[in-house]
């Protein structure tokens, strides 16, 4: 009798974590007694309140708070809730509390050789103005009746 296993995999392999706040010392004590006394969940709400949207990106990406996965260490605790964008790392032994956020780097659209950024249903102006005509005579027509071109 054969065995078969099936790895599941997430789909978001392009997912990289950007820092949302480090504490440490003194500064995670709060968090570290959140996180004892009503749960990691509850902390994970608390410094989602940190969180800036774009300039908590801009900083991330400015100071080189990027990473490929949640950076946690052998004595780190890391919870990343389901549907949640967020995961927390944290380590009483060494006193810090850290709230990460998914980030998903969205592509810059190619300039247009005129110089601005192409649509995705745009063409190059140049790529309309060099096509050729199909000839308009009776028998083209004929050849092509019943059938529309859709732009």
């Amino acid at each position: 009798m054969e065995l078969f296993m099936h790895v599941f995999e997430r789909d978001e392999a392009s997912t990289r974590w950007i820092s949302i706040a480090f504490l440490q010392g003194e500064d995670a004590e709060e968090f570290l007694e959140l996180i004892d006394e009503e749960g990691p969940i509850s902390a994970i709400y608390r410094l989602s309140e940190r969180d800036l949207g774009d300039e908590s990106v801009e900083a991330a990406l400015a100071n080189g708070y990027v990473y490929d996965t949640v950076p946690a260490g052998s004595t780190d605790h890391t919870i990343e809730p389901f549907g949640s964008p967020y995961a927390l790392t944290y380590s009483e032994k060494y006193g810090y509390v850290s709230l990460l956020r998914r980030y998903e780097a969205q592509p810059q659209p190619e300039p247009a050789p005129g110089g601005g950024a192409l649509l995705a249903f745009e063409r190059p102006t140049r790529s309309i103005a060099g096509e050729s005509r199909a000839p308009t005579s009776s028998a083209a027509r004929g050849s092509r009746m019943g059938h529309g071109v859709a732009l």
